[in-house]
Formats: structure tokens, sequence, C-alpha cells
């Protein structure tokens, strides 16, 4: 609202009651929209006005709205859906201001990287032609000068909310790790030789990490890329980090209430068995058959060892 607009203040909305309506109102959204916590934040604003005026009635109401809201969290638990998201590059002279632009965009919890390529593709395909319009297959940083002048391209990787070890306290459950997001990572598998695989010793990593300029869930369902930073991991520093996770995934699996003997065996066998991305036996014969000639590498060596001491105790 606009103090200096005409007739803003005389509004049927610039009163107590209006004010409460409409935090009603969004509690209301809130809760269809399945973000329930929220419904709790609103309602914070809302609780002490009623008790104010001692309206015991829309206390009854307001909190058994409440009550239906902690149920919901509590019964639906991991089963909530909240958002996939994809970062989406757009390159060519046919978008205009949009070229070089890249946005996250949040899509309903269970699209699957084909059907946002698809619908892309078809709604850009409408409005450029079908032929003029190429999606970039891979995640690899794009080099204009590779592409053809007269077509439009549009570059779409999954990524995954991203925060940093400190954050993490502090978003512990999984609502927490889904809303007010705009960190966003993804990672590009690579090699010196320019290939994206390679054997163990040689298979570099790239995260990049993207910052948008609001915070997810928001009004639009993109949001512009205003920062992005990059990692390079090395081979021994990719390893550490498989090791971590397949030692997560254990921990997670053998501490799961109720217990999951599917899950955990499915777990295992990952984690035990040489899997196309060779499996842990072939970390150990690679990185720490012998200790490092680079004593810039010993931490990196010492790190792996104690990862194997904690996976091994798992």
């Amino acid at each position: 609202l606009s103090p200096d607009e005409d007739g803003i203040c005389s509004g049927r909305y610039f009163s107590e009651s209006g004010l409460v309506g409409l935090l009603e109102q969004a509690a209301e959204l809130f809760s269809t929209g399945g973000l329930y916590e929220t419904v709790n934040e609103v309602y914070k604003i809302v609780i002490p006005i009623l008790e104010a005026h001692r309206d015991f009635r829309k206390l009854t109401l307001t909190h058994s709205k409440l009550q239906k809201a902690f149920d919901s969290i509590i019964n639906k638990g991991q089963k909530r859906m909240f958002g996939t998201y994809f970062r989406v590059g757009f390159y060519g002279s046919k978008f205009g201001d949009l070229d070089e632009q890249e946005f996250v965009y949040k899509e309903p919890a269970i699209t699957k990287l084909p059907e946002i390529s698809h619908r892309l593709e078809g709604f850009y395909g409408q409005c450029f032609g079908e032929d003029a319009v190429e999606v970039i297959k891979d995640s690899a940083p794009v080099d204009k000068r590779k592409l053809d002048p007269n077509k439009a391209y549009i570059q779409i990787t999954f990524v995954e909310p991203y925060f940093d070890k400190y954050e993490m306290k502090d978003r512990v459950t999984y609502f927490e790790k889904n809303f007010n997001v705009c960190r966003f990572m993804y990672t590009t598998p690579f090699t010196m030789d320019g290939r994206p695989r390679g054997e163990l010793s040689e298979q570099y990593k790239r995260n990049t990490i993207l910052t948008t300029m609001h915070a997810f869930p928001y009004i639009k369902t993109r949001i512009n890329v205003i920062q992005r930073e990059e990692f390079v991991l090395t081979p021994i520093e990719v390893a550490i980090e498989d090791m971590c996770k397949k030692t997560q995934e254990l921990t997670a699996a053998t501490h799961q209430e109720p217990p999951d003997a599917k899950i955990l065996q499915m777990v295992l066998q990952g984690s035990v068995g040489a899997t196309v991305n060779q499996g842990p036996l072939e970390v150990a014969q690679v990185f720490l058959a012998e200790i490092p000639a680079d004593p810039k590498l010993y931490r990196h060596h010492n790190k792996l060892r104690l990862c194997f001491k904690e996976f091994i105790m798992r």
C-alpha cells in the first residue's frame, strides 16, 4: 500500500479488521499450498489482536486451524512435495534482452528434466519457429563463438538448494531445507583432456553455486541469477566427497525409524559391490596405496583415510 494514493487510507482493508481478514486469507492459502509452518507465523500476528479484543470465538477457530496445520506437519513428514529447481540459460541474439541471462525455475515437485525441456522448447519454438530453437544437453560452460547466430539456444540443468555448513545447523527439517532458498548448486564432471568422465585418478568436478535475486518460494516461478561461484575439486577431493556421501547414506539407512531392510540392502550393495562408478575398494587402491609425494596432498590423504575409518565403522 502506498499512503500517498488517494483514498487508500479510507479503503476497507485499511483497518484492524481488514488486516486480520487479509492475514487469515494468507494463512488459508499457505495451508492450501502445503506450507503449514508459515501458517503458524501468520497467526502469531493475528492472535495478539484477537486476544486484545477478547474475541474467544475467533481464538477457538484460529487455534483449531493451527492444530490442523501442526497435525499435517506430523502426519505428512517427508512425503511433502516442495518443488524441483532448474537453471535455465538463454543464448543467442534472437532472445533480445534475455541473451546470456540465467534464471532458476521452480517447478512442481516431481518434474523431470525432459518435461521442462520439452515445454520450453515448445514455447520458444512457437515464438521463433521450431527449427530455430535448440536445447543444449550438457551443463558445461557455453562457448558463444561455437553457436549458430541464427539460432536460439536454451541450456537447462537440474540444480539443488545449497547451504553452507553453518546454515545446516538451523535448517533441520525438510521444510526448512526448501523454504527461503536463494542459493543453488549443480556439478559438472570433467577431465583435463576434455572428456566428461575418466578414470578415478583423473576425474575432476566443477561445483557451480548460483545466487538468485530473491528467495523461493516467490511470487514468480523464475528468478534471475545475480551471482555465480565456481569451485574445482581435484580427483582425491571428488573421492572424499563420494565416500562421505556413501557414509551418510549408510548412517541414514541404519538409523531409519522404523527400519527398512530393502533400503539398507540397496545402500549396502551400492557401498560394497563394485558398481559402475567404481566401488570404495577401487578408491582405496587408487588413492591410499601409497603416501603421496606432494606434501600438499597429505591433508586430503588423511581426510580420505578418516572417511574410510568412519565408513568401515558404519
